[in-house]
């Protein structure tokens, strides 16, 4: 299709008032929607020479334009890889995934094996449906370094049920994160996140063009210097509870991308998808999944409780 070529499309005046990614998803063999949305999420969707969301409204005779991304995934289908995964849940039409930290979900440069796609491929060749194989059904992201619950699809209906409710907000996600400081209290960030002005692989609330996220914490545990929390992101931006959760002078352990100090043997964000609450696509039955954390987070905060008691009973002695 033309709009797969980066070539531009002038939109015509009987979509004035359309969102943008439907009018794209509407045109003969257009991308997908979620195909739509990370173009925009990415940067690589343009009304008029300047970057434009998703939700753009059309105006008539804008120039549009949508740019391939630098690795086309869907130029090389993505083959099975027999790679394990710690399955939650699962029927005939989804499935939810313990992900590993270090496990990629989508092939993209650089990481061209060893994804999420490649071993649900494996695991169930029927998964990949026709001319996007590299999705394989999954709905959400998380960080190649971040560990926890995602959820995939096995149906196109069940794929469509599911975007709609993450679209609508009403999936709701818990995550734990050990942050630097000391976190006395709840709180909330509500401070739009966009692309870093200067430094294009981070994110950060000056960025630019910013989109809304809304982020809510709660102290569950305190450490020295640390505080493990439960967080709960109600919009899910790239980046969203790692750039949030630094602008208010907490970042997570580890996370040297914003500022995060390692700590021990950690070499990753301290960041894990705890638990996701949705409802099922085709029974709408109200269903939570929860993700046991990885063990190289859990022996970091079991370390230490060790040294706060150790700390406690010197005070108490003393």
């Amino acid at each position: 299709m033309i709009l797969r070529r980066g070539a531009p499309v002038t939109v015509p005046e009987e979509a004035v008032g359309a969102r943008l990614d439907t009018w794209l998803a509407s045109q003969p063999d257009a991308p997908t929607r979620s195909q739509i949305k990370s173009a925009a999420d990415e940067d690589r969707l343009e009304v008029d020479g300047k970057v434009a969301r998703a939700s753009y409204r059309l105006r008539g005779g804008e120039s549009v334009v949508l740019s391939q991304p630098q690795f086309d995934p869907s130029a090389v289908p993505p083959v099975g890889e027999a790679i394990p995964l710690d399955v939650l849940y699962e029927d005939e039409t989804m499935l939810a995934i313990n992900k590993p930290a270090g496990m990629v979900v989508h092939p993209a440069a650089g990481n061209y094996t060893g994804t999420l796609v490649h071993a649900l491929l494996y695991r169930d060749p029927s998964i990949a449906w026709p001319g996007q194989a590299e999705r394989a059904g999954i709905v959400h992201r998380l960080d190649r370094d971040t560990s926890g619950v995602i959820l995939v699809a096995k149906t196109v209906r069940a794929h469509e049920a599911l975007s709609r409710q993450f679209r609508e907000r009403t999936i709701r996600k818990l995550y734990l994160a050990l942050v630097q400081g000391n976190v006395r209290g709840p709180g909330r960030v509500d401070l739009p996140i966009g692309r870093h002005p200067t430094e294009r692989k981070r994110m950060s609330v000056h960025g630019r063009p910013a989109r809304a996220a809304l982020t809510e914490y709660l102290p569950r545990e305190h450490f020295q210097g640390l505080t493990l929390l439960e967080v709960r992101p109600h919009t899910g931006r790239t980046h969203q509870i790692r750039v949030h959760l630094a602008s208010k002078g907490h970042p997570i352990v580890a996370d040297r991308v914003y500022g995060g100090k390692p700590y021990g043997s950690l070499s990753r964000q301290a960041l894990h998808a705890s638990a996701i609450e949705w409802a099922h696509p085709v029974s709408a039955v109200s269903l939570r999944v929860e993700a046991p954390m990885a063990e190289d987070m859990e022996a970091l905060i079991v370390h230490l409780r060790g040294r706060s008691s150790e700390g406690a009973a010197a005070i108490k002695k003393g």
